[in-house]
């Protein structure tokens, strides 16, 4: 799958990110240069986790027909120490629904193992940029 991000030309540093059929705008915010006109690269990056943590919880909840009703998740970064290579992201996941605490457990274990989480904590990405 290819990712294509095209710049806005309307302002200093939006971009606009097609992926497959959707688009999203991104931004700088006004600190930065940019106008804040959508999420930065580092609000995707933290959304990413957040929206995989929600549906994997609801994909494991309806595999497992767990009474779940509701998931809000909610992130928060810290990243004073980014430079020296820590960042950190504190995931905070809200559920309801008629739920045990064995169920509770259970879907925060499947929070914890969602694909974006492994990829931010165990997988070794590697990345090559090329002009085209």
């Amino acid at each position: 799958m290819t990712i294509r991000v095209l710049r806005d030309q309307s302002l200093p540093m939006r971009h606009i990110v097609h992926v497959r059929n959707h688009i999203v705008s991104t931004d700088g915010s006004v600190e930065e240069g940019g106008s804040d006109a959508g999420p930065s690269p580092h609000d995707l990056y933290d959304a990413a986790l957040s929206s995989c943590k929600a549906l994997t919880v609801v994909w494991y909840a309806k595999r497992k027909n767990i009474p779940l009703e509701h998931v809000e998740v909610m992130i928060d970064r810290d990243a004073s120490e980014e430079r020296q290579g820590v960042y950190r992201l504190a995931v905070t996941l809200h559920l309801t629904g008629e739920l045990s605490d064995v169920q509770r457990g259970e879907l925060l274990a499947a929070a914890q193992k969602c694909p974006i989480h492994k990829l931010m904590a165990s997988v070794t990405t590697e990345i090559t940029t090329s002009l085209g």
